[in-house]
């Protein structure tokens, strides 16, 4: 599992980004699991993901509205295939109305530079 804190934040939102290999629902289910288990995960707002499995696409908005089918359309455009990204978001105080997506976008795009992950494998 790789992790990314504290390089975003916009109206007091605090952003992380996570990310790992999987081949499988059930896999997807256990990264959550395993992130969750650090109460601060625990206690975030939204954990919002997306996987490009061997089964089909998979993606989860907990409770941030289309945010899941933000991370898949960058993982599709990106071809990467078998590897889960978590966006995490702790709520500041002021809703970020359709900003929220754009930080979505910066937070898979700061994942894609910095982790280290398989390119082009679509």
């Amino acid at each position: 599992m790789q992790q990314f804190e504290n390089f975003l934040t916009d109206r007091g939102s605090k952003y992380a980004v996570s990310g790992g290999p999987v081949a499988s629902r059930a896999e997807v289910k256990a990264f959550l699991k395993q992130l969750r288990r650090d109460k601060r995960y625990a206690k975030a707002s939204h954990n919002t993901w997306a996987a490009i499995l061997p089964e089909g696409p998979a993606k989860g908005d907990d409770g941030e509205a289309g945010a899941g089918m933000v991370i898949l359309r960058m993982l599709e455009r990106e071809g990467l295939e078998g590897h889960v990204i978590v966006v995490t978001r702790w709520f500041g105080g002021t809703k970020l109305g359709g900003d929220r997506f754009r930080r979505v976008q910066d937070a898979v795009d700061y994942y894609i530079k910095h982790a280290q992950v398989p390119r082009g494998t679509a």
